[in-house]
């Protein structure tokens, strides 16, 4: 986290933002340490913990939705010609598919607290043809959950693990 926290720290929620939103459409970016420093930064006095809860949820699903899009409007093909890289091969593809149409809206809901699958959950959703409405929402509640868990988790259980060490 030492390499993230210094930025954070000079550019704000802004840099944080930035982060989460790359990260949620698939840029390898430390979105989730980065929201973890931010919490603790927070804890500290230095963030507003509000602020940084409201600005992961709001990169999280503008991410999400943005890898959507994408996938929505070229993804399949894109998915096609470079899923051999993380090892997608046509079957896993076919595979992927099925269960996402069968369990799209819990496979999103849950794959914000997943590292690869929070990077290629909204370019999947979108590239199966996933009804927005139903992304929407899973996206939504999902990134509530996640941001939840890393703002308020560190900011709160701070003190109790400084005791532990």
């Amino acid at each position: 986290m030492s390499g993230i926290e210094p930025a954070i720290k000079a550019y704000g929620v802004s840099a944080l933002f930035l982060t989460i939103y790359l990260e949620s459409f698939g840029v390898p970016l430390p979105g989730e340490s980065g929201l973890i420093a931010a919490s603790l930064l927070a804890a500290r006095g230095d963030l507003n913990i509000i602020h940084v809860f409201l600005v992961a949820l709001l990169g999280g699903v503008l991410g999400d939705s943005t890898g959507y899009l994408i996938g929505r409007f070229g993804g399949r093909a894109f998915i096609q010609r470079f899923g051999w890289i993380v090892k997608l091969t046509p079957e896993r593809l076919a595979s992927l598919e099925k269960v996402a149409r069968e369990k799209g809206f819990f496979m999103v809901l849950s794959a914000r607290f997943v590292v690869v699958l929070r990077q290629l959950n909204g370019v999947l959703a979108g590239s199966i043809g996933m009804p927005w409405h139903e992304f929407v929402l899973a996206n939504v509640i999902g990134a509530i959950a996640w941001a939840g868990l890393w703002t308020f988790g560190p900011y709160y259980f701070t003190d109790f693990f400084q005791k532990m060490l």
